[in-house]
């Protein structure tokens, strides 16, 4: 099972990091049209994406025992989204062994200032201000 979600996520941060890509390359962020940023179901779809983040923000806060790595981890998640969530779930499957059980990613704390989650910080601010 832990092939599976490795394999899984590794999809998932290359597919959000490849279309991510190429919408940069054919318009920068902060580009897009009144009539899209203003219509309803762009709004809806903004809140349901950040509740999802909240909620996934919610396993990381438990697991992370560093309020810095929370922190970190928290700013990385509302920058980058699933960009950061992929690469936080891709992180915690590879911190244990295959013989392990689902249950040991789900549940382990973390200890320490998570410098995947300061890095990540740092490029989704680096995105912000160079878009």
């Amino acid at each position: 099972m832990l092939w599976l979600l490795r394999l899984l996520f590794t999809v998932i941060l290359a597919a959000m990091l490849g279309v991510t890509s190429w919408a940069s390359f054919h318009c920068p962020l902060f580009a897009v049209p009144r009539d899209v940023y203003t219509h309803p179901w762009f709004i809806a779809t903004l809140f349901d994406a950040y509740a999802g983040f909240l909620t996934f923000y919610v396993w990381v806060a438990y697991q992370q025992t560093s309020w810095l790595a929370r922190l970190s981890w928290f700013i990385a998640v509302m920058l980058l989204g699933n960009i950061a969530m992929a690469a936080y779930c891709l992180h915690a499957l590879w911190s244990v062994a295959t013989t392990e059980p689902l249950a040991a990613v789900l549940t382990a704390r973390r200890a320490g200032p998570s410098w995947l989650g300061l890095g990540l910080v740092a490029a989704g601010i680096a995105v912000l201000f160079l878009a």
